[in-house]
């Protein structure tokens, strides 16, 4: 279940789409970075990202004027099971997300301890956070097979529209049992998983899959 997890979430995850906004009958989330002059991309599930990449205006005192945004395309989506991995372009520091760009269009997560810096993109911004607040999903499965138990359970970390796109995917196809997403607090100390529990991250580590089973030995050593 895992390998199958891991490989529908490099095709299915919304990427941004750097051309006009355009909504059609598919998981699409918008992205805003002004409240003046229409400035906006779509994320698209089904699209393969790229395109030129875009810096973000001051016009509307955005938290993060001036970083590029966009640019990022599927086949790169895929980081490993290090905070911080996933970047295309724009990972300069590697002890640190501050100050990184948004290739996929959004924000990283964040953990306790302001871990890598990652309190930049923290609760305090979850109300403007694209594709709204980090949220979290159990994925089981229906079907019990020779490799999948039905007491096997991952965790999708991410914001919550993405995680409703890539659950559309789930219980339409993969036999994924139905659930929703809920808010998620990954500083909270009785968090469902938590940085040591990441099996990969995606999107410049702005979703992670994640198991309570799993653990990281070296998920705190802060150099990627």
């Amino acid at each position: 279940m895992l390998r199958l997890l891991i490989l529908n979430l490099s095709s299915i995850l919304p990427v941004i789409y750097a051309h006009k906004v355009h909504v059609g009958n598919k998981p699409q989330v918008r992205v805003t970075t002004a409240l003046v002059n229409f400035h906006a991309r779509i994320m698209d599930q089904w699209g393969d990202g790229g395109g030129k990449t875009w810096t973000i205006a001051n016009d509307s005192y955005h938290p993060f004027a001036h970083r590029q945004f966009g640019g990022g395309k599927r086949r790169e989506i895929r980081g490993t099971n290090m905070f911080g991995s996933g970047y295309p372009y724009g990972a300069w520091n590697t002890t640190s997300i501050a100050r990184r760009s948004f290739p996929f269009g959004v924000w990283p997560l964040y953990w306790e301890d302001d871990f890598m810096d990652s309190s930049e993109v923290g609760a305090q911004l979850d109300t403007i956070r694209p594709g709204g607040h980090i949220s979290i999903v159990p994925l089981r499965t229906t079907k019990e097979n020779f490799t999948i138990s039905q007491d096997e359970v991952y965790y999708a970390v991410g914001d919550s529209q993405s995680l409703i796109s890539i659950l559309i995917s789930y219980v339409t196809w993969c036999h994924a049992s139905l659930a929703w997403p809920t808010r998620f607090d990954p500083t909270s100390p009785n968090a469902t998983v938590k940085l040591e529990n990441v099996l990969q991250y995606y999107r410049a580590s702005s979703f992670a899959l994640a198991s309570p089973a799993y653990s990281n030995p070296n998920s705190r050593n802060a150099s990627y």
